[in-house]
């Protein structure tokens, strides 16, 4: 057994972690973790609810409503991601032997370089460095230096900087990053009635500052155009949730004699949603942001999800209302155990063979717990994260969002499953967090510790393995209420590449 020193324990303790957690850890490198059983892909009127364009007022209306009940509703942004993937081709390029650009990429992005919405911000540093415009440099074949002034400290100092804090839209009066998006896109569907505005970033203790002091430089601005109250708060992920790295053993790996500790992903999150004081959360990633000229159906179809919560959730704390009266008639029951199925798609093989005391707790159990409603795009690409109906530990079958890495692709029969799903998720979700008694849930305890993952990887020339926590919307929400919603794909414009801020649903 591994033992550890007092330095570790020292360390332990002011990062907030057990030992006991690390051997938890240290036990799933040796055992790994299993995959999920899948009994189907989701697809539409199986898994995945589809609402006719005729009945999306019926429940903009119920969110209508539900936001003059003087609610409290937060919109929940993880906005902690370095921008330095997005240029991935350009440290490439830079790196290169070659001074002109070669790729389709680097050409795209030299002859369309106008419409980037850093373009102005750009130009100017490239001057102010090079005393030389960027057509200047360009006319003269110094491409690189263009790139350098992009992301060196030197410059725009993009490869230091997160990919909330970057210039992602140009209007005719202003330039707009991420995190301005998402103040505006939040106004527009999470506003309550008193006029009040609250958005929670989730950032990294790096770039906590700029953050703050970006926000505070635009919330006047904003309060003055939308006429309300915006109250903007941040968090970072805990060291408490950090993961222990281990060798190739599974024994703790150590760099300098020091025990190694790694972010444990963004389902580390789910202590920070834990922390939130709200009704209802939005969930969104910093980067899948659109226009004002292309923000009506993400901000339509925001509403819609959020109207299909708030009436499930109305149904489902009335039938829990019903379930603690012992006398329940035969028949109300079946209509809970139809509403399970129809509307939650849960359903257990066994469930028309229990006894009614047996039954009751059951159905309790199930409708007791987190409630989200996920909007799910159709899958125009290759098949892999996406909407499923898996089997839980209880033999029940509820809907999951699973990572292809979940699946065991290696069984003919799950390869084939995973080719016939339709749809993937693009991470837009809203969440109902508090009970039938108005108490709020410990969403800690809907975790599933078995869905993590391990990656190797390298520290000082070593290679390690990395634990991460079970996913977010994965293992975090796994024992959550799911629905899923068809969504169109204009509510889903992420911002992988630079190159992407090129499409039209970004200028």
């Amino acid at each position: 057994m591994n033992t550890f020193l007092d330095s570790d324990l020292e360390l332990l303790k002011k990062k907030g972690i057990t030992v006991e957690t690390c051997f938890e850890q240290l036990n799933c490198f040796a055992s790994g973790f299993p995959f999920l059983q899948i009994e189907k892909a989701a697809e539409i009127n199986d898994g995945i609810m589809e609402v006719d364009t005729a009945h999306i007022d019926h429940y903009i209306q119920f969110w209508n409503e539900f936001l003059s009940e003087n609610k409290k509703i937060v919109k929940f942004v993880p906005a902690s991601g370095a921008a330095s993937r997005m240029f991935k081709n350009l440290f490439e390029f830079l790196e290169g032997e070659s001074e002109t650009p070669t790729s389709i990429f680097e050409k795209k992005f030299f002859s369309e370089i106008e419409y980037f919405a850093f373009y102005e911000a750009l130009n100017s540093v490239c001057f102010h460095n090079e005393r030389r415009t960027i057509p200047q440099l360009i006319e003269t074949g110094e491409y690189k230096a263009v790139v350098r002034n992009l992301l060196e400290e030197k410059g725009l100092n993009y490869q230091n900087l997160p990919k909330g804090l970057l210039f992602f839209h140009r209007y005719s009066d202003e330039t707009r990053t991420p995190v301005q998006e998402h103040l505006a896109e939040g106004a527009a569907y999470a506003a309550t009635h008193a006029g009040e505005v609250n958005i929670h970033f989730t950032v990294s203790n790096e770039h906590h500052r700029l953050f703050e002091q970006h926000v505070k430089e635009q919330l006047a601005i904003l309060a003055k155009r939308n006429e309300l109250r915006y109250h903007v708060t941040f968090s970072e992920q805990k060291t408490s949730t950090d993961t222990l790295a281990a060798d190739a053993d599974n024994q703790p790996f150590r760099d300098n004699g020091k025990l190694l500790f790694r972010p444990g992903g963004h389902g580390a999150l789910i202590e920070n949603l834990n922390d939130i004081d709200a009704d209802v959360v939005f969930i969104k990633n910093i980067d899948n942001v659109t226009t004002d000229r292309l923000k009506k159906p993400t901000i339509t179809y925001k509403r819609l999800l959020a109207g299909i919560l708030v009436q499930t959730q109305k149904q489902i704390f009335g039938f829990l209302h019903e379930l603690d009266n012992k006398e329940i008639s035969d028949a109300k029951l079946e209509v809970i155990k139809q509403f399970c199925k129809s509307r939650l798609s849960i359903h257990h093989p066994a469930i028309d063979s229990l006894n009614k005391d047996v039954l009751i707790g059951f159905l309790r159990n199930k409708l007791h717990r987190p409630l989200r409603v996920c909007g799910m795009v159709r899958n125009e690409g290759e098949p892999g994260g996406g909407p499923y109906i898996a089997i839980n530990p209880d033999g029940t079958a509820s809907p999951q969002i699973l990572e292809s890495s979940q699946i065991d692709t290696s069984d003919p029969e799950k390869a084939e499953l995973m080719k016939k799903a339709t749809h993937f998720n693009p991470v837009d979700l809203v969440c109902a967090v508090k009970d039938y008694k108005g108490k709020k849930f410990d969403l800690r305890k809907y975790v599933d510790k078995n869905t993590g993952f391990i990656s190797l990887k390298s520290k000082s020339g070593k290679e390690l393995k990395a634990l991460e926590l079970p996913g977010l919307w994965n293992g975090a929400m796994s024992d959550w209420n799911t629905i899923f919603v068809d969504t169109p794909v204009e509510t889903f414009s992420p911002v992988k590449t630079v190159n992407d801020l090129l499409r039209p649903e970004h200028q």
